[in-house]
């Protein structure tokens, strides 16, 4: 089961965190992973890890806001079987704390972005008569978050495209779902903890942790482990859906 043979996968944002272990996994079981990210170097962990076990990856240096650079990225990669759009940035603000230059990166990079990237990998999916897509989605497009305005914005617009995407391509054979996570324990976490909190690291980190009613973070692991199944021809019927994976966080906080 769950087997990516003969899979060629784009997996943005893929130089650490979330999109580092959906990589990792997609191909253990089997898939050609190419690694997006912003610079070679960020890519090149990852591809490294992929195939000192002897598994398939190339890394690609690219901006996901910067459309030509993503028609040229993709162009190049040529025909796929599967993109993961994983690549996004955080902030910490309200509406009237929100400065419109940050507001305006948040929404290039984790929207724009991944119209980029399904603009450049449908014709690529047509190719390979379909496939699959996953949009990396957030609970803050479903649930309230203090201090996340823009990061909600952009996340709430990640699901509906998710949607419209779904039921534009249906008859062409491509899926499409998104995932929203709650908080992940990723390398962004511990920086953000030390940055804010560097003398409370440990009690701010279980803090975190207890805002999921299951009483940690997420593994990046975890995420990636349902993204491989949706990703897999054992989720063939499933498209346009929303998967929260949040310990509890939209269910059971009240």
């Amino acid at each position: 089961m769950f087997s990516l043979q003969n899979k060629k996968v784009v997996v943005t944002g893929a130089g650490s965190g979330i999109g580092k272990a959906i990589a990792v996994l997609l191909a253990k079981q089997g898939a050609e992973v190419h690694v997006l990210e912003i610079s070679e170097e960020q890519a090149s962990g990852t591809v490294a890890e992929i195939t000192q076990n002897n598994n398939t990856a190339f890394g690609h240096a690219c901006d996901v806001s910067d459309q030509q650079a993503v028609l040229n990225t993709f162009n190049k990669i040529g025909a796929i079987n599967i993109l993961v759009n994983n690549a996004g940035i955080a902030h910490i603000g309200k509406a009237d704390t929100t400065p419109e230059d940050d507001f305006d990166r948040v929404m290039r990079v984790n929207v724009k972005g991944v119209y980029n990237c399904l603009y450049a990998a449908i014709p690529q999916l047509r190719l390979s008569g379909g496939g699959v897509i996953i949009n990396m989605a957030s609970i803050a497009a479903l649930v309230g978050i203090p201090d996340r305005f823009a990061y909600s914005t952009a996340k709430g617009a990640v699901k509906a495209m998710t949607m419209s995407v779904a039921k534009d391509y249906i008859t062409e054979n491509i899926r499409c779902n998104s995932i929203s996570p709650a908080r992940v324990h990723t390398p962004f976490v511990d920086g953000f903890l030390q940055k804010t909190y560097p003398d409370r690291i440990d009690e701010m980190f279980e803090k975190l942790s207890k805002t999921q009613p299951i009483g940690r973070m997420a593994q990046p692991e975890e995420i990636a482990g349902l993204a491989l199944y949706l990703c897999s021809d054992e989720a063939a019927f499933i498209t346009g859906v929303d998967y929260p994976i949040d310990g509890g966080f939209t269910t059971l906080n009240n």
